[in-house]
């Protein structure tokens, strides 16, 4: 598996926990604390850390010092990565379903096609 596999993998099982994408929500607004993230939560501070190590281990999301504050930065760049693979199988599915609408119009234009090209038999 190649290293953008093995990132993409991390990124998504660090979004499957709604805890961890609701704090990637809230840090696309502004970086915050861990004290500041875990606010909102019936958790331990402890327990948000881990959530946010598990998001920095992705690399969603780092961590700077400043002053006595210990900012969490939101990495922008990990998006253009997930972007890229969603965009990949879009356009996949997108092509799968223009050949099937027009194998659909075909097989619509057949059916119509031939019926009204046929001469009608006569009550007499």
């Amino acid at each position: 598996m190649d290293e953008d596999s093995e990132r993409l993998n991390r990124v998504f099982a660090a979004l499957a926990d709604p805890t961890r994408r609701d704090l990637v929500a809230r840090l696309a607004g502004a970086d915050a604390t861990v004290g500041e993230l875990a606010e909102p939560y019936d958790m331990s501070l402890q327990a948000v850390s881990k959530h946010v190590k598990v998001l920095e281990e992705a690399g969603l999301v780092t961590r700077s010092k400043d002053a006595q504050r210990r900012p969490v930065h939101l990495d922008a760049e990990v998006f253009d990565l997930m972007t890229k693979w969603i965009e990949r199988y879009r356009r996949q599915a997108e092509e799968r379903y223009r050949r099937l609408d027009a194998l659909l119009g075909r097989m619509a234009g057949e059916e119509t096609g031939p019926r009204e090209a046929r001469p009608r038999k006569d009550a007499s």
